[in-house]
C-alpha cells in the first residue's frame, strides 16, 4: 500500500486562487492532520481528493484503488426515511461489498448507534449523523480514509470515542483528517499539514514542529502581577506576555540568553513574591498562530522554518 500524495495541487475560482500548488505528503498508514483557519483551502483540498471537485492543475496519486478511498463530509446527508442500520446496509451495497445484519450492527456499535439502529435518520441530531457518517465510511473497510471535521458536532465524551476510532485505524488504513480542535489532532496525528491562505506553509512530524517552537516560561508570583506584566510586555526580549490566572504569567522568549540574564533582574525591580518558575509547554495552537498569523505571534517561517 502506497501513501497519498499530491503533486503542485492548484484550484481556481475564476480571480480567486483557493489552492496555491500543494504537495501533500501522506505516509501509508499514517494519520495525517490537515489544519488552517477558515478558507485556508481544507475542504476544497479534500473534495479534490474524492473526486468532487477537479483541480485547476496539478495532480493526486492516492496510493490505492479509488473503491478502496472513502470520503466523509461534515455535514453527511442520508434519505430521512431510511433507518440508521439501512443506511449502512446502503453503503455498503453501493460499494459491491455486502455485509451480514451482524456485521452491521457491530459497526453501528463502533460509532456508538447501536441503541439507534432501527430508528429513521431523519429524525438523528446532527451529532449522530457525524457518527453515522464515519460508519457509512468504514463499512467499506477502506484503504485510504478521508474525514472533514468527523468529530465537529459531537459533545466532549463523543468526540473522544471518535478520536479513539480513528486512532486505531493507525497502521492499517491511511487516514488524512481536517479538524478545528487543535487537542484532537496533536492527540492522535503523525503528522501534520498547515494550510493559510492556499499554501502549505508546514508539513512534517507533529513532534517536530512543537520542537521549533519558540521557548515559554511559566512565572507564578503571589498577585497582583500588574506592575510586572507591564515591565515583561516592555522588555526586548519578550514576544508577548500574558496573564491567566492571578499571578500566573506565560511568557514567549524572543532571546532566550537575554531572558536568562535579565528576567531575575525585573522580578527584583518590581519587588514582587516568587513562587515559582519553568518551562511552559507549548501546544500545537500556540504554534498554529505563528505559522498562519491569525494570533498574537510572528509567523514560524519568518524565523527560518
Amino acid at each position: 500500500m502506497k501513501g497519498l500524495r499530491t503533486f503542485g495541487l492548484v484550484k481556481t475560482y475564476g480571480a480567486t486562487e483557493a489552492l496555491g500548488g500543494i504537495d501533500l505528503d501522506v505516509p501509508a498508514g499514517t494519520i495525517y492532520g490537515l489544519v488552517g483557519p477558515n478558507g485556508s483551502g481544507k475542504t476544497t483540498t479534500l473534495e479534490i481528493l474524492a473526486g468532487l471537485r477537479r483541480p485547476s492543475a496539478g495532480r493526486v496519486d492516492l496510493g490505492v484503488a479509488e473503491d478502496l478511498v472513502a470520503y466523509c463530509p461534515d455535514a453527511a446527508e442520508f434519505e430521512p426515511w431510511l433507518s440508521a442500520i439501512e443506511v449502512l446496509d446502503a453503503a455498503a451495497g453501493l460499494l459491491r461489498r455486502p455485509r451480514s445484519r451482524a456485521a452491521l450492527g457491530e459497526m453501528l456499535e463502533r460509532v456508538g448507534l447501536s441503541d439507534a439502529a432501527n430508528r429513521r435518520v431523519g429524525g438523528f441530531s446532527r451529532g449522530m449523523h457525524s457518527r453515522l457518517g464515519l460508519a457509512a465510511g468504514l463499512i467499506g473497510e477502506p484503504k485510504c480514509l478521508i474525514a472533514d471535521e468527523p468529530a465537529a458536532a459531537l459533545d466532549p465524551e463523543g468526540r473522544w470515542e471518535i478520536i479513539d476510532i480513528l486512532s486505531d485505524l493507525a497502521g492499517s488504513v491511511t487516514v488524512l483528517v481536517t479538524s478545528h480542535d487543535l487537542a484532537d489532532v496533536e492527540r492522535i496525528c503523525d503528522r501534520i499539514g498547515v494550510l493559510a491562505k492556499g499554501r502549505l506553509v508546514y508539513q512534517g512530524d507533529v513532534k517536530d514542529l512543537l520542537a521549533r517552537a519558540a521557548p515559554a516560561l511559566r512565572v507564578v508570583v503571589r498577585p497582583p502581577a500588574g506592575r510586572l506584566l507591564a515591565a515583561l510586555a516592555d522588555a526586548p526580549w519578550v514576544r508577548s506576555v500574558k496573564e491567566g490566572e492571578p499571578g500566573e504569567l506565560r511568557i514567549d522568549i524572543g532571546d532566550p540568553r537575554s531572558a536568562e540574564v535579565r528576567l531575575p533582574e525585573v522580578l527584583a525591580d518590581c519587588e514582587v513574591r516568587l513562587v515559582e518558575v519553568g518551562r511552559a509547554g507549548v501546544s500545537l495552537q500556540d504554534v498554529f498562530f505563528e505559522l498562519t498569523a491569525t494570533g498574537p505571534y510572528r509567523p514560524l517561517k519568518a524565523r527560518g522554518l
